[in-house]
């Protein structure tokens, strides 16, 4: 699912060397920012999210580089759980839901 999003790694092996290159440009463009924008309003309106918990842990130092680089990763953690919310009916862990 991340792969089809475009939320993977491009790797660049050559001979025994193996690297990531940033993003891998071969996904859904669309999916992709968007996935990133709800990232990041996720981030405002589901504070006690598991989720958010695990990104505002890991970027307590204010690197601007390391929230860019983890939004990303937080963007593929909450397509993996809406795919799982959207299949099993099992909601994210902390996230509050209202009735329609």
């Amino acid at each position: 699912m991340a792969r089809h999003a475009g939320l993977t790694g491009a790797p660049d092996e050559s001979g025994s060397k193996r690297r990531e290159k940033g993003l891998a440009r071969a996904g859904n463009a669309r999916v992709r920012r968007g996935m990133i924008q709800l990232a990041w309003r996720f981030l405002m309106f589901q504070k006690e999210s598991a989720l958010v918990q695990w990104y505002r842990a890991r970027t307590t130092d204010g690197r601007r580089g390391t929230r860019k680089s983890l939004i990303v990763a937080m963007a593929r953690k909450l397509l993996i759980e809406l795919w799982r919310f959207v299949t099993t009916g099992q909601a994210p862990a902390g996230v509050e839901m209202r009735s329609a």
